[in-house]
């Protein structure tokens, strides 16, 4: 599989990454640049376990995906979609908060390989991001 999906840029792919509250990246997936992000958020959250908290922007807004983790004990911190007849109450103060996963990206970006991605595989280009990750984060 190439993950590779046309999207407004062209041809791309997403990173999908769950980070803890440093701002470190804990679960990372890629997607077709077509993919919705709501789509892979089941399989991050199930990959991170019990978390208090998720703070995430509008492209993760589903009431699906809210009624799931409220079940699970999770608090949900997403705003709703400017679209949304009933508008979604959130905590404004902990959404701020939500920088630490830009920063995350930023700094992922910063090598080369993961920015441009000429990698043809997914599996090579998820590597090339999880080495990335190690050398920025954890070393």
């Amino acid at each position: 599989m190439q993950a590779i999906g046309l999207s407004r840029g062209g041809q791309t792919t997403k990173i999908h990454v769950l980070t803890d509250v440093l701002g470190r990246p804990a679960v990372i997936r890629l997607t077709p640049g077509n993919v919705s992000d709501i789509r892979v958020a089941d399989d991050l959250i199930e990959a991170a376990g019990p978390v208090r908290r998720l703070i995430a922007d509008r492209g993760y807004d589903a009431n699906r995906l809210r009624h799931t983790l409220r079940s699970t004990g999770t608090i949900p911190v997403i705003p709703g979609r400017h679209s949304r007849r009933c508008p979604i109450r959130h905590d404004v103060r902990r959404y701020r908060d939500r920088w630490r996963i830009e920063a995350a990206f930023c700094r992922l970006k910063d090598f080369r390989r993961v920015a441009t991605r000429y990698d043809k595989l997914a599996v090579n280009f998820l590597s090339a991001v999880i080495l990335a990750t190690i050398i920025a984060f954890w070393v």
